[in-house]
């Protein structure tokens, strides 16, 4: 039986929706619901629409979304209102946090439900399971741990991935060569392909790749450093593991460099750059880091340096940008 407040509480945006989902079917289907942003919204309104008639169904949702702030201006009145809350209306707050030693938590907790919406622990599993359950995929250990570290935690990204690898894919048998051949990570592949070209001395080819990044991805210069970090943490990896006596295909499978074709050329990088040129290409990329978060020079034009410096072996500042010392 629908209650008359919930509390959907944690960041994942993903479960929230869910959650919002199985709330509404709960209610009856002319039920109208009204959005309310809970960082501009004033307690008046809010219970205007909860004890106003609905005007095109039997009930009413209010949605209370950001509703943090919303709570923290108004939590004695809302205490009272939750605690003698009845009707066919049903008042639902997305909220970041709520601790439970909190009388408002308390309160709902009593008249309505409070829902976890907090990323999963083990988000392997998750993921594996989501890939099954949701997506009828049967999906690789190793491909989920793949997703995963491509991805991050945000579990919207990581089902919408996996929505279009059961759109696209050939089987639905998904391994790690699967996932990295998706659309979302073509650009990660086009900036492997730029780096190879640079680390080989093909200044050229490297700017090419580049330009047609920033035409391709209007974020490209702004996430140009994220990506040639990663990169260069990659490559400080593989360098220890080979003078550990590590062979190539497995530096490659620790690392995850997928798909296959791309991991002769990434060793031929590493051993390219070697120690010597890791250290002079971080230090490049700091100062490029530097430039662009302080608005000296502009974004492209700071990494095409950066790659026009590297190319050129030099262990001086940017060409054309001031160093971090000059006035």
């Amino acid at each position: 039986m629908p209650k008359p407040v919930y509390a959907l509480v944690g960041a994942d945006g993903l479960l929230q929706q869910e959650a919002l989902a199985d709330i509404l079917a709960q209610l009856p289907p002319s039920t109208q619901r009204v959005d309310i942003d809970g960082e501009t919204a004033e307690l008046a309104d809010v219970l205007d629409e909860l004890r106003s008639f609905a005007l095109f169904g039997d009930a009413k949702a209010v949605v209370v979304r950001n509703a943090d702030p919303f709570i923290s201006r108004f939590r004695e009145q809302l205490e009272e209102y939750v605690a003698s809350c009845s009707g066919n209306a049903a008042l639902i707050l997305r909220l970041q946090s709520l601790p439970a030693n909190q009388r408002i938590y308390k309160t709902i907790q009593k008249k309505g439900q409070i829902i976890p919406c907090q990323p999963p622990r083990d988000l392997l599993a998750w993921t594996v399971d989501r890939a099954k359950r949701v997506h009828r995929l049967s999906l690789a250990p190793d491909a989920a741990r793949l997703l995963v570290e491509l991805l991050g935690q945000e579990l919207g990204r990581i089902d919408n991935e996996l929505a279009k690898l059961a759109l696209g894919a050939a089987s639905a048998r998904i391994g790690p060569d699967d996932v990295a051949g998706s659309v979302v990570f073509q650009r990660q592949r086009e900036m492997w392909d730029l780096t190879n070209a640079l680390a080989a001395g093909n200044t050229a080819e490297a700017l090419r790749r580049w330009r047609q990044l920033v035409q391709s991805e209007s974020s490209a210069e702004f996430r140009a450093v994220t990506w040639l970090c990663l990169w260069l943490q990659n490559v400080r990896k593989a360098l220890a593991m080979l003078r550990d006596g590590e062979s190539p295909p497995a530096i490659c499978q620790t690392l995850r460099i997928w798909p296959r074709e791309l991991q002769q050329p990434f060793i031929q990088t590493v051993k390219s750059l070697g120690q010597g040129g890791l250290a002079r290409a971080v230090d490049l990329l700091a100062e490029i880091d530097y430039q662009t978060k302080t608005g000296i020079g502009d974004a492209a034009e700071n990494v095409e340096r950066f790659i026009l410096t590297l190319s050129a072996g030099s262990h001086s500042p940017l060409p054309g940008i001031p160093g971090r010392g000059s006035g």
